[in-house]
């Protein structure tokens, strides 16, 4: 059965415009400019679709995952030439030559995007983002469904399942999330065969000192300490149920040192005073949890491996509670692969688009979850509060929706607050324009081509309830 192509609405409306910001906010035009620079993928003649607007078209793509290829390229051409003007030309193209397009563009440049563009966002003093001065983040990995075509096949491969192989390859990728704002940083993708703890590795070079990470079980080991300890992060991992650290020296908070070595020999070898015996002092916290869906289930026992040596700077039950924010990784992740990639497989059909797709998510991801932390700080929230599922729905309902109408040219106003901020953001790197405020007055006027007030002026003062 042949599918009806989704069709957007046509116009420039506010939607166009904040669809724009979402993705200039964290990739703005003169920054995608110059990664095409270094990388020699500026387009050379003009006429033909050109490398900054495939750039943001793929990131589009992500925002708008049912609608046709043509229409998302009508709706950011529009969108970029309200922002940016004649920078922007006219673009039309059929859906061959945008996969062309795609093609020579290549994955790099959205590779670079990400990695210079989507760093940690939580300001200082919001909720959830900090403990004791240390950013909180998370470490984890999973995988993505992409187009099952014989190229995505033989390079991302098949997970097994209990009957032959899954019916779509499946790439797999690891990254760090804020704990308190959710975006995902130092992501690093590969096929599906390819072992966690390498690309769990890799992103670690991406951490710094002031980051505590957090890691479930699956991460703990000697070369994944070795790797985060020269970052000069704080861990706090959880340990295998039959991972042994012997208490070297008891704590008064009732944690314990033991020495990390990287095999049972390096340990004997350092008992006896013989080898290299090289090993990292860490701490250990035991404690336990009852199921919280029943009473009489079995208490949980968890161990958490930690740098943190000070139990003054650092108490046990401190970080016994924080460990528990591990999750909010797993929410991130949710918010890529069910809300934002709506549950659908990447589209692309090459490996090297599906690569160029996958950072173009992330950096969509990170552009909605920036505008939420900016929103969250308005109203001293924490940004982990708000709902991703609304702000999504939100951004779609938007762009198939009747719109408000925008002045094509800005010296007329703004349809709204929220366009006008929008747009300081596109153009200084935030927004300048506060929201309003009680003792605050609306005036609305609306007039007609000769000049003339239509029904006359109405102003009105923001106050409050009751």
């Amino acid at each position: 059965m042949a599918r009806t192509k989704a069709v957007l609405g046509a116009g420039a409306r506010l939607a166009d415009h904040l669809a724009v910001a979402y993705l200039a906010m964290n990739c703005p035009l003169a920054k995608v400019r110059q990664v095409l620079d270094e990388l020699g993928a500026q387009s050379k003649r003009r006429r033909d679709l050109p490398a900054e607007v495939l750039v943001f078209y793929v990131m589009a793509l992500c925002l708008y995952r049912r609608a046709a290829y043509e229409e998302v390229l009508r709706v950011v051409v529009e969108g970029l030439r309200s922002v940016y003007g004649d920078e922007i030309g006219q673009t039309v193209a059929s859906k061959a030559a945008i996969s062309q397009g795609r093609t020579r563009l290549g994955a790099e440049p959205l590779a670079r995007l990400y990695a210079q563009q989507v760093q940690p966002i939580g300001p200082h003093g919001m909720p959830g983002v900090w403990y004791r001065g240390l950013r909180v983040m998370g470490l984890d990995g999973s995988t993505l469904e992409v187009a099952d075509e014989a190229a995505n096949a033989q390079h991302y491969g098949y997970p097994g399942a209990s009957r032959g192989s899954s019916a779509f390859p499946q790439l797999r990728f690891a990254a760090l999330a804020e704990c308190g704002t959710h975006v995902l940083v130092g992501a690093k993708m590969g096929p599906y065969r390819t072992c966690e703890h390498e690309l769990a590795a890799q992103v670690l070079e991406h951490a710094d000192d002031t980051m505590l990470i957090l890691a479930d079980r699956g991460f703990v080991g000697y070369p994944m300490w070795k790797a985060a300890n020269q970052r000069a992060s704080k861990l706090v991992f959880r340990l295998r149920e039959n991972q042994v650290l012997p208490v070297e020296r008891i704590l008064p908070d009732g944690s314990y040192l033991s020495t990390l070595y990287g095999s049972t020999k390096a340990r004997r070898d350092a008992r006896r005073g013989v080898g290299g015996g090289e090993g990292f002092v860490v701490r250990v916290i035991e404690y336990k949890l009852k199921g919280a869906a029943r009473g009489q289930e079995p208490a949980t026992t968890y161990r958490l491996l930690t740098n943190l040596l000070d139990p003054a700077q650092a108490p046990a039950t401190e970080l016994a509670t924080l460990y528990h924010r591990r999750w909010k990784i797993e929410q991130a992740l949710d918010e890529i692969k069910t809300h934002l990639n709506d549950s659908m497989t990447l589209r692309s059909k090459t490996p090297e688009l599906v690569r160029q797709e996958f950072y173009a998510l992330l950096i969509a991801h990170a552009a909605i979850r920036r505008l939420m932390t900016m929103a969250a700080q308005q109203t001293a929230q924490a940004a982990e509060d708000l709902s991703f599922t609304a702000a999504v729905n939100v951004r779609a309902g938007s762009i198939v929706g009747s719109g408000t109408v925008s002045n094509l040219d800005w010296a007329h106003g703004f349809s709204c607050i929220a366009e006008k901020r929008a747009i300081e953001t596109i153009e200084h790197g935030e927004p300048r324009t506060g929201y309003m405020k009680f003792g605050d007055t609306v005036r609305i006027e609306i007039k007609g081509g000769d000049g003339q007030s239509v029904f006359g002026a109405i102003e009105q003062m923001v106050a409050p309830a009751g």
